[in-house]
Parts: structure tokens; C-alpha cells; sequence
């Protein structure tokens, strides 16, 4: 069987569990400006942001840029964390990954995108190993589609199948309504879709 969308999109997945939430104390506290508490809430979501970071950026040759934009998400987020007030929906680890992808569609309308170039097979493998090797070619075409998004399509695609926000929750991380969110997922799925096809049947 060939490597699906989403098997594959779920290999990526970074979010914090909710155990790894931080707790209301340490919030309060980093939002007095305590350094220690600042320290924890880093490394409690440093994964997930530096994941959307890298999932937005290396498919198109950004990836060096990943630890200066998470250092530039977490410092937007500091100086903004004394208003942050958590309402249930509005976790502060979909807080933070809005930034970080605000942060990531920023860069990406500065300057012009090209796409990374994939690391190929090229050595002749045994009939034994065909469906790696199947997996391997899904991937690469799947992280070329992702690259040949455009990044508000790439951003809504990440938003839902990297991080399981909803409709509402990316309308608001993109500044859009709700069913230009629907047609950008539709959109960059077919698109995935279509990549995965022309993989499996040559």
C-alpha cells in the first residue's frame, strides 16, 4: 500500500500533550516577567513551534531560518503575554503556534521561495525492500506538493493536519473567514492527492 496524506502528515505531528500544558502558575508568573517561568514555557512548546516553523520553512530551502524565526516567535509572544488570557479555545500552545506561523508567512512574502531539492534513491535496492522504497518517493512527492503550496495554503494545511485546530481556530490564526479556509484545505489536499496518484501509477 502506498504512504497516504495524512499517514504521512501524522509523522510529523508536534504538539505538546495536554500534560505538557503549562500550568495557570507558571503563566502568571511568566507574565510578570519571571525569567525562570519565560524558561519553562520555552521549553514546554518549543517543539511544537519550531515544528510549524520547519514544516512552513524547509520545503522551501528555508530551514536555517527555523531557530531565528522561534526565537523571534517566543520573543513576540513575551512581549505580548501580559494580554494573553487562555478562554478554553485559545490555548496558549495554539497561541503560540499562530505566532509562529504569522512569523513564518511573513518571512515567506519577503522574499521569493525555491524549492529545496529532495534527497533521491539511487542505489539499486532488492525486491524486499520495494516498499520502502515506495514510502520514500510517497514522502518526497508529498513535501513537494507541500513546497508548490502557496504558504497561506501551506499555513491552513499545517494548521489542520499538523497541529488538529478547527476551521474556526485557523480562520482566526489567518485572518480569514471560515469557508476561504474550507477552500484552501480542499485545495491543498486534491493537490496532495494528485501528487500521491502520479507516484503510485507512474
Amino acid at each position: 500500500m502506498g504512504f497516504g496524506v495524512y499517514e504521512h502528515v501524522a509523522t510529523m505531528r508536534t504538539g505538546s500533550t495536554p500534560s505538557h500544558e503549562v500550568t495557570d502558575l507558571v503563566l502568571l508568573r511568566a507574565q510578570r516577567g519571571e525569567a525562570a517561568a519565560c524558561r519553562v514555557l520555552v521549553l514546554r512548546h518549543q517543539r511544537r513551534v519550531v515544528g510549524q516553523l520547519r514544516a512552513m520553512l524547509a520545503p522551501v530551502g528555508r530551514g536555517g531560518l527555523v531557530e531565528d524565526l522561534a526565537q523571534e516567535t517566543f520573543l513576540r509572544a513575551f512581549r505580548a503575554l501580559p494580554r494573553f488570557r487562555g478562554d478554553g479555545r485559545a490555548s496558549l500552545g495554539t497561541w503560540l503556534v499562530t505566532i509562529a506561523t504569522r512569523v513564518a508567512l511573513n518571512e515567506l512574502r519577503r522574499r521569493p521561495l525555491r524549492t529545496e531539492c529532495l534527497d533521491t534513491v539511487t542505489e539499486s535496492l532488492g525486491g524486499g525492500e520495494a516498499a520502502i522504497v515506495e514510502r520514500h518517493a510517497s514522502a518526497q512527492a508529498i513535501e513537494r506538493a507541500v513546497a508548490d503550496l502557496s504558504p497561506a495554503y501551506r499555513g491552513a494545511f499545517l494548521l489542520r493536519e499538523l497541529h488538529g485546530l478547527d476551521y474556526g481556530e485557523i480562520a482566526e490564526v489567518l485572518q480569514v473567514d471560515v469557508g476561504t479556509v474550507k477552500s484552501r484545505l480542499s485545495r491543498a489536499r486534491a493537490k496532495l492527492r494528485h501528487a500521491l496518484a502520479e507516484v503510485h501509477h507512474g
